[in-house]
């Protein structure tokens, strides 16, 4: 479905990314894991178009992807990406009206009626049906993520970007939060690109598991080397909980029982 060519991601002499090939199979969940500054978020961002590779090509079912963020790819940031003003349904409405009704960005009649209707469909999908008239100020960090997720899907994008979406959450929110996106991607039929520091988180959600690094280092230069694919691990049921349990494992011992 997505395909990566030797991409290249520089800024001026700084190499962020280098020799990057990838096929991403769609309905696949990939988790991605690294070191602080290993450019996981630059390949986020070069997928959804935010940013353009400096080499290389990137394609969507054979076709160049389109240098510009399009309804095919939704995104989830860490820090909330909601709209402080605007409702919870007001929120979810913004993508409708921005596409349906560029210049006013308002919908009116009964393209509105269908418009509220399909945000409140969604809304019930991600548990804020009883939310809509709330304010993000007056929602936990756990509902305000749950409103991100929405406003990601109320355009039903085939590739859901998520770019560390879990990590400012409690760990028992979190888990509700894992259980929600597993679901969705499970129902939308999503090909998700996940971001996280988390390995036990990337291993119990992806079905692949890809670890970015750089495999050179000048310490003279260190910003003319930049990160490249290390490992990349298909996962199935079995590996999966044998990779959670060794995480686990790792954790107790090396922090005690808590």
């Amino acid at each position: 479905m997505l395909s990566l060519s030797n991409v290249w991601v520089e800024y001026g002499e700084k190499v962020v990314l280098e020799r990057i090939s990838l096929d991403i199979a769609e309905g696949s969940f990939v988790s991605i894991i690294g070191p602080s500054g290993a450019g996981k978020s630059s390949l986020l961002r070069v997928i959804l178009g935010q940013d353009q590779p400096s080499r290389g090509t990137i394609t969507l079912d054979g076709e160049p992807l389109p240098k510009e963020c399009g309804p095919d790819r939704g995104v989830v940031f860490q820090r909330y990406s909601v709209f402080p003003h605007l409702t919870v349904l007001g929120n979810t409405l913004l993508g409708l009206e921005f596409a349906q009704a560029p210049f006013a960005a308002r919908l009116f009649g009964g393209a509105r009626k269908a418009a509220i209707a399909q945000a409140g469909e969604m809304l019930a999908e991600v548990g804020l049906a009883d939310s809509m008239n709330l304010y993000p100020s007056e929602m936990s960090g756990g509902m305000q993520q749950r409103l991100a997720i929405a406003q990601a899907l109320i355009k039903r994008p085939r590739i859901l970007l998520l770019d560390e979406p879990f990590g400012a959450l409690d760990p028992g929110i979190r888990t509700d939060m894992h259980a929600l996106i597993t679901r969705l991607w499970r129902e939308f039929g999503l090909t998700i690109v996940m971001v996280t520091h988390d390995i036990k988180e990337a291993f119990g959600l992806g079905t692949r598991v890809l670890t970015l690094d750089k495999r050179r280092h000048d310490p003279h230069a260190p910003h003319r080397y930049g990160a490249g694919v290390i490992y990349d691990i298909a996962l199935t049921r079995k590996v999966q909980a044998e990779a959670e349990a060794q995480v686990v494992g790792i954790t107790i011992d090396t922090f005690g029982n808590n």
